[in-house]
């Protein structure tokens, strides 16, 4: 490998379903610079495989035996180094993708979306960046909106963790909010994406957010986004 050829995104499939993993694994062995390095039927499965596999992003069901989705994504993102976990679902299942959210997924895919939009999901959890199926979207989000701020249950109110940023965090945090890759933040203030990454691990830690997703919703709740 040389000095400028960067390795490949190692993605672990957690599906009960055995022709759902089958699909999956065929377009993305299809993709350059994908491996898929291991496979689960459940999430107990899949932490296992995860801690000896170390994969870059998980694909993760969200109803499977055993352990479901949604009862590993602790165990997954309690993991050294920990993966970026994207949920497959399907459309009916909005109560499930809010939660998964609310626990640190990178984001979610819907079974039914197209190759193209897997593989870009794929490079894009593995870069740090948010992945939400634009068919579920707007109603997931609008709905996670309408919920009672951690401050309103005995957390930190969103001011109050607004309040802890750097105005160039902020920056980044109207950013998140309005939905912009780490390459696109980094291309609006003239930055490097490794700059971006640090700024967003510092918001994600500051305001106690468990991901990416969370905390553009509170960009939203402040008002530094709209």
């Amino acid at each position: 490998m040389t000095a400028t050829t960067r390795p490949p995104v190692r993605v672990l499939l957690a599906d009960d379903e055995a022709m759902i993993r089958h699909g999956v694994r065929l377009i993305l062995r299809h993709a350059e610079g994908i491996d898929v390095v291991a496979e689960a039927a459940d999430g107990r499965q899949a932490v296992e495989l995860a801690a000896a596999h170390h994969p870059d992003v998980v694909l993760l069901d969200i109803r499977m035996p055993v352990c479901d989705g949604l009862a590993a994504i602790s165990p997954l993102l309690a993991l050294d180094p920990a993966p970026r976990v994207v949920m497959l679902t399907t459309f009916g299942d909005d109560d499930n993708v809010v939660r998964a959210l609310r626990e640190g997924a990178a984001g979610f895919l819907l079974k039914d979306d197209g190759p193209q939009e897997l593989i870009s999901a794929v490079r894009a959890a593995a870069a740090g960046d948010a992945v939400l199926s634009p068919g579920v979207t707007g109603t997931v989000v609008a709905r996670m909106l309408r919920a009672p701020d951690p401050g309103e249950t005995g957390g930190p109110a969103a001011d109050e963790r607004i309040a802890r940023l750097t105005g160039r965090e902020r920056e980044v945090l109207a950013m998140l909010g309005e939905g912009l890759s780490n390459q696109d933040i980094a291309d609006r203030l003239g930055i490097g994406t490794g700059t971006v990454k640090t700024h967003v691990g510092a918001i994600l830690d500051k305001t106690g957010s468990a991901g990416r997703v969370q905390a553009a919703l509170l960009a939203h709740r402040t008002g530094l986004a709209s």
